[in-house]
């Protein structure tokens, strides 16, 4: 799988150890940054991997920043992305079946790094179900 992965100073830290962890498991991962604790702007990042994911450069994305909820709220403008803040197995689980979410996104300052690394693996493997949720998810646009 392709995975745009962005972060701001708050979950750099995190999305390095995800790059690695993604990498480790075959996926070929796009890294829009921010790579330092330097303060920067989150809808920056969020813009860069949700244009990855409409432009279809990757399949997923995942943000980090220090809720995830600022993250979200940025990635949820843009038109064709259904961006979920996930913060136990269960949410990354079901934003996939019911919600088909196609960017995860994660607060660093909120979930321990063992916790986001299996929240992004349960996301990953989770799959659509299709039926009477796609109809909603089509009512989305």
């Amino acid at each position: 799988m392709k995975i745009a992965i962005g972060a701001d100073h708050a979950g750099f830290e995190y999305k390095a150890k995800l790059i690695d962890y993604l990498v480790s498991k075959g996926h070929e991962v796009i890294n829009v940054g921010t790579d330092t604790a330097d303060s920067v702007d989150y809808p920056v990042y969020a813009d860069k991997v949700c244009e990855c994911v409409t432009q279809k450069l990757c399949d997923t994305g995942i943000l980090i920043c220090g809720t995830g909820i600022g993250m979200s709220m940025a990635a949820n403008r843009h038109r064709g992305i259904r961006a979920a803040v996930c913060g136990d197995l269960k949410s990354a689980e079901f934003t996939r079946l019911h919600n088909d979410a196609n960017v995860l996104c994660m607060g660093a300052r909120i979930i321990s790094y063992e916790l986001a690394q299996e929240i992004t693996e349960k996301y990953l493997t989770t799959d659509f179900l299709g039926g009477k949720h796609k109809n909603r998810i089509d009512m989305f646009n």
